[in-house]
């Protein structure tokens, strides 16, 4: 059953009890990074490890989001600066024990490619907030595979 999540905002990043953030570099210019990022929702089944599928909703202003184990999630857009920066909300999910969640993507130009920082911003119980940390290097080396993923489909057009 999904469940909603508290309507955060893009100053979340900076004060969510939970913060992972995870950097990784990728050959491809920020503008074909960013396109794939906010443009091509469909495509992130194809290079984001773990998500199943995800389409855009109301225009593109929202997401729609499922994983491979099942996990659900309803998202609303919250900055898209072309080449830079994309961030999303969760507003809606089946996963248990969170209260809020938004993620945050910076490009920034890095020797002829982009270097891409992706925040994980939550809020839930301690007891999740505990498993999320835990999960953290699960969660950079599918942040890492996902970016070189990424890359390899860039280059291949």
């Amino acid at each position: 059953m999904a469940r909603r999540l508290r309507p955060v905002e893009l100053d979340f990043v900076e004060s969510a009890p939970l913060r992972l953030v995870f950097a990784a570099e990728a050959a491809a210019p920020p503008k074909a990074v960013f396109a794939a990022l906010a443009e091509d929702v469909e495509g992130w089944s194809r290079w984001f490890t773990g998500v199943s599928r995800s389409a855009p909703t109301d225009g593109g202003r929202g997401r729609e989001v499922r994983l491979t184990g099942g996990t659900r999630f309803t998202e609303t857009v919250l900055a898209t600066e072309p080449d830079r920066h994309y961030a999303y909300r969760v507003d809606t999910t089946n996963a248990p024990g969170l209260r809020a969640l938004l993620e945050d993507w910076r490009l920034t130009p890095s020797g002829g490619g982009t270097r891409v920082r992706w925040t994980f911003a939550a809020d839930g119980p301690a007891p999740l907030r505990f498993a999320l940390t835990l999960a953290r290097p699960g969660l950079g080396r599918a942040f890492r595979e996902s970016v070189r993923a990424l890359d390899r489909r860039l280059a291949d057009g």
